[in-house]
């Protein structure tokens, strides 16, 4: 036993399992994410519970739990949602109340734009107050044409809303800016002034149309209306223009769920969030944390590879350099909420501060730069991933053989030319680890960018079609920053659950493509000078 421990194969096999059991508990990790997020969009039945004394209660079995006090007796977790008629998503039912349970063909789930989710039966169909059709399939059939016809009106709403009358809110708003700009200027004649009230006017009037144009619309899409019967019995009467999708999960085959699947799907990649965040789609959040891990980049890669490339091939090795390496190292354990506070006393009021003053006077006291934004959160983390970045090239540059160097300087070259050409070329792939963990560093960060610039909704993505396109002093979303505000913020912590795993998934997929895009490119250099010896 003794010459196995003193012969390092005891410390092998612990060392392995260890690695083993990180693993396993990695893998599990994941797992757990990818089946409570996957599973999120499929359309689960719905449920109708006959208990004792007659009373019906329907939803979607969400779990089931062992009764503690009583042995050998469960109790089943029902969503029953209809927020706004029962106060509450859920409800539990002991399973010894139960008489009957059935899945009813007709039952309807409708997904409306507030008050979450409503369970029951299609009971009537109107348009304003004449009864088209009752329940049954002639009410579905009717329903299904006032709603596409009620999501046409309201796709025109949008469209005015955030085209015409958003680009009229900027145009109002550079009015506003000039004529402050003239009062501060001296010698401002009253002509000039009197020309942009003349222009202010003639937007009025362009606002004044397109506001009876959305009041019309927005009348004629409050116009189709259904009765919708609750389990207990209990009528509410729903607007098509607040349902954002329908469907009847127990009629619905394998094809059927999986359409609505792919819908719920393609809603949450591509739209706007809803209902405080806990539904709809987290676009604008994805958008943000790419184009953040990109800004992040382009400021945290340069500014690491030329402080390795100085510290590595130019500086004189000594204590001070000793030193730097020390501080270096030292900079990458502080925690990311230092980092935050110095962003938003440097960036957000020092440099963005004195930059509002410099060169947006007539928009203060309402700051420009001297606020929170997606260009100052990407600096903050850009410092907080250099010293990463700097170690990860200095390994880089210190792994290129020096006969290399040698051999270049004797042929002739510069130093510079020896290091543009010969050894950062052959450093590349070390320095793109450095990079894959920079964005995963970078991506997963949530406390500097809650002080620096991300909210919880964006009415405006950093990037459209105005010039000058890219507006970098705008505030923005996160998918990090998401995942906190659903799961500790919301309203309703129990129904947000599922969308925390799934934007959790998100995000992780995220940053592993990013990684992986850079762990390709790096495979490949890594081909290319292996070949010729490097």
């Amino acid at each position: 036993m003794n010459g196995f421990w003193k012969s390092g194969q005891a410390y092998i096999w612990l060392t392995g399992g260890a690695l083993a059991f990180c693993v396993l508990m990695i893998v599990g990790l994941i797992g757990l994410v990818v089946y409570n997020g996957l599973g999120f969009f499929w359309p689960s039945e719905l449920t109708a519970l006959r208990l004792n004394g007659g009373a019906l209660v329907m939803g979607q079995i969400w779990d089931r739990q062992e009764i503690s006090d009583r042995d050998g007796e469960y109790r089943v977790q029902l969503k029953v949602a209809n927020r706004d008629a029962y106060g509450i998503d859920f409800r539990w039912v002991d399973e010894s109340s139960i008489l009957e349970r059935t899945q009813p063909v007709d039952a309807v789930v409708l997904e409306r734009r507030e008050w979450g989710h409503l369970f029951g039966f299609l009971d009537a169909v109107y348009e304003g107050e004449d009864k088209v059709a009752g329940g049954g399939s002639a009410g579905w059939a009717a329903f299904q044409k006032q709603l596409l016809r009620t999501d046409a009106l309201l796709n025109q709403v949008r469209d005015i809303e955030h085209n015409a009358i958003s680009d009229l809110n900027r145009r109002f708003e550079r009015l506003r800016l000039e004529k402050r700009r003239l009062e501060l200027a001296p010698g401002t004649r009253q002509e000039q002034v009197s020309q942009l009230d003349v222009k202010n006017r003639e937007y009025w009037t362009q606002y004044e149309s397109l506001a009876a144009e959305l009041n019309r619309l927005r009348t004629e899409s409050e116009v189709p209306q259904l009765d919708v019967r609750l389990a207990g019995g209990e009528i509410r009467r729903v607007a098509v223009a607040d349902v954002v999708r329908a469907y009847r999960p127990n009629s619905l085959g394998a094809f059927g769920k999986t359409g609505v699947y792919l819908d719920r799907v393609w809603e949450f990649l591509s739209a706007e969030p809803r209902e405080s965040n806990t539904e709809g789609g987290v676009f604008p959040a994805i958008f943000g944390t790419v184009m953040m891990v990109i800004l992040m980049s382009l400021a945290a890669v340069p500014f690491g590879v030329l402080a390795a490339l100085y510290l590595r091939e130019y500086a004189r090795q000594g204590p001070l350099v000793r030193a730097i390496r020390i501080a270096v190292n030292n900079l990458a354990g502080v925690p990311s909420i230092v980092f935050g506070m110095f962003g938003l006393g440097f960036f957000v009021y020092g440099v963005g501060g004195n930059l509002d003053r410099l060169f947006f006077p007539e928009a203060l006291p309402a700051p420009t730069f001297g606020t929170g934004g997606i260009l100052w959160a990407s600096l903050t983390l850009a410092l907080l991933t250099v010293p990463v970045m700097i170690v990860a090239s200095e390994e880089a540059l210190a792994s290129v053989p020096g006969d290399v160097r040698e051999g270049s300087l004797a042929l002739g070259a510069t130093q510079f030319q020896t290091i543009w050409r010969v050894v950062l070329p052959a450093a590349l792939p070390g320095i793109l680890t450095g990079i894959v963990l920079v964005v995963a560093r970078g991506a997963g960060e949530v406390a500097p960018l809650m002080i620096t610039g991300v909210v919880k909704l964006a009415p405006s993505l950093p990037v459209d079609g105005t010039w000058p396109f890219f507006h970098l002093e705008r505030k923005f979303m996160h998918l990090g920053f998401h995942i906190y505000d659903v799961g500790f913020q919301s309203p309703n912590v129990e129904a947000a659950r599922p969308m925390v795993y799934t934007t959790t998934l998100l995000l992780m997929f995220i940053v592993l493509a990013l990684n992986l895009t850079a762990i390709q490119v790096r495979s490949r250099l890594r081909k290319r000078y292996q070949k010729i010896g490097l």
